[in-house]
């Protein structure tokens, strides 16, 4: 793949990130807005003093989420399309399509899924403010794991393949990176900060929420960035009729 063929797929990535990048900023306004509200407001009637708001509510709910929301998935889209040029061919005999939407997934796993389920969102009022340097780090440890561990199991399956068979090596791959998964969630430190009295079903509707806008945002990167790299690598050649329109307007 030429340098000018993986610009224009960084060119496309970043535009079908900013593309999915505008459905997930509709789940995220109807889905994860209402959970922030009212988190924002048991927040309110449990504190102590009250704090000044530096920043209007409206503007964090409409052009912040914007902003913070689309700038998140254009460089996504960035990454994931550098990341394609590389897996497209390497992974399997699979098409730009099928390649775009097996890579998503995956980015969807081991960049959210795995981080989440060791340690998941946490609406407003929920985690000690003097401890928040230390849970980012964790998270961004757990992500990073993740994603290395991913590659070393696509890695694994590639070298077994030869012996196993792709399906036994497809099995063994997954579920060494599920043990070693597993080993880091016993590990890693527990963190644990919800109020006493938090309402369990709203933590359960903001995280919830918080995993159907991720799976948002990837699912249409894969599924818009799979036909414009569809496109630039396997135009769809002229039909006759296409054929003669241009040799009559020619003439």
């Amino acid at each position: 793949m030429n340098s000018a063929t993986v610009r224009n797929l960084l060119v496309r990535g970043m535009l079908a990130g900013l593309a999915a990048g505008v459905l997930a900023l509709i789940a995220a306004y109807f889905l994860g807005e209402p959970s922030v509200d009212s988190a924002i407001s048991f927040e309110g009637h449990h504190a102590h003093e009250h704090e000044v708001e530096v920043v209007s509510r409206s503007l964090q709910s409409t052009a912040g989420l914007a902003t913070g929301v689309l700038v998140y998935g254009v460089a996504f889209g960035g990454i994931a399309a550098l990341g394609f040029c590389f897996a497209l061919g390497r992974v399997g005999r699979f098409g730009p399509r099928a390649t775009a939407l097996l890579l998503s997934g995956a980015a969807l796993l081991a960049v959210y899924v795995v981080p989440f389920l060791k340690y998941p969102a946490n609406p407003p009022s929920v985690g000690d403010p003097d401890t928040i340097g230390k849970r980012t780090t964790l998270y961004f440890l757990m992500m990073v794991l993740s994603v290395l561990l991913a590659v070393a199991a696509t890695l694994l399956g590639k070298r077994l393949a030869p012996r196993l068979g792709t399906w036994y090596a497809t099995v063994v791959a997954v579920a060494a990176f599920a043990l070693v998964t597993g080993l880091a969630y016993a590990f890693l430190p527990v963190v644990n900060e919800v109020p006493e009295h938090f309402p369990a079903t709203l933590l359960w509707r903001f995280r919830l929420s918080a995993l159907a806008i991720q799976t948002v945002l990837w699912a249409g990167f894969g599924l818009v960035f799979g036909e414009l790299a569809e496109r630039l690598l396997n135009p769809r050649p002229a039909t006759a009729r296409e054929t003669g329109q241009a040799v009559a307007a020619s003439h």
